[in-house]
């Protein structure tokens, strides 16, 4: 390979996590890096000093210009908005930090965010560049970009989880919610989700789902026994968490990922827009 081609491959991964935290979409990430190659190859390596720093404020730029266009299509979306899940290998997970901004709970904190806030929020704290880098990518001073990330980690430090499980207990949870569905113990599924727990249900307009958010312990719980004789559930790793996959006829339906707070579940986030479910079939890499 060509330099040019060697630096964009080297880094290829990197870039994909960047675009997919800011857009919380695959697909979208994936013409982002399109975008982000095209601009690459007339570029003079000549005159750059830090690849990655200059690679990552291509791709964050083009996903800033992306997340506009995608604000105004949610606001056209049938029913709640979910993020794109991925099927991510064991190491996501041993990442705790990636783990963390990857996962359905957070990408749905993000959503709450301004889309320059996003960005500055991402760069910052997830991979660690300099406020004067992040300045470059948007287009603000280091001075902005420090007022605005300060603002970004209060707003996000509201949102977050709290008393975030370890892996070893997101994995019990997800075990006894699955059990608890499968043999129809409402007991055992009272005693996991949490009173105010909140059921969102995304099928964008093409297969049946709540159009609105289903909220309480009765409520969550009524829906998943009705449906829980059809279903099939399958364990995997979903944006780095223990998440259940829906099985109809063998193929994908559903894939279920969960928000755990003080051991408990206050979140349930049903992907079912086939649209959403393509990256399920293999496992993404995604990088720091």
């Amino acid at each position: 390979m060509d330099s040019v081609t060697q630096a964009f491959v080297a880094h290829r991964n990197l870039l994909f996590t960047v675009a997919y935290e800011m857009l919380g979409s695959a697909a979208d990430a994936e013409d982002v890096l399109q975008e982000t190659w095209l601009r690459w190859m007339g570029v003079d390596l000549d005159t750059v000093r830090d690849q990655r720093a200059y690679l990552i404020r291509i791709t964050t730029r083009q996903a800033l210009s992306h997340l506009r266009t995608l604000g105004r299509r949610k606001e056209s979306y049938v029913g709640p908005w979910l993020p794109e899940p991925l099927l991510t290998a064991p190491d996501v997970a041993e990442d705790i930090e990636l783990a963390d901004s990857v996962s359905m709970a957070m990408l749905l904190v993000l959503e709450t965010l301004a889309p320059t806030e996003r960005a500055v929020f991402v760069l910052r704290e997830v991979f660690g560049l300099r406020y004067d880098e992040i300045a470059e990518a948007v287009d603000k001073s280091p001075a902005a970009v420090r007022q605005i990330a300060h603002r970004a980690r209060a707003h996000v430090s509201a949102r977050r989880p709290r008393g975030v499980a370890s892996a070893v207990e997101t994995r019990r949870t997800v075990e006894a919610f699955q059990r608890a569905v499968e043999t129809g113990d409402l007991q055992r599924l009272l005693d996991i989700l949490a009173p105010n727990v909140v059921l969102l249900t995304d099928g964008g307009g093409v297969v049946q789902a709540a159009l609105a958010p289903i909220v309480g312990v009765d409520q969550v719980a009524h829906v998943l026994g009705r449906i829980a004789a059809t279903m099939s559930l399958q364990p995997t790793q979903v944006n780095g968490d223990p998440a259940l996959i829906v099985r109809l006829g063998g193929g994908i339906d559903t894939v279920m990922a969960m928000r755990i707070d003080d051991g408990l579940i206050t979140g349930l986030y049903a992907v079912r827009n086939p649209d959403k479910l393509s990256h399920l079939e293999r496992e993404t890499t995604l990088r720091r």
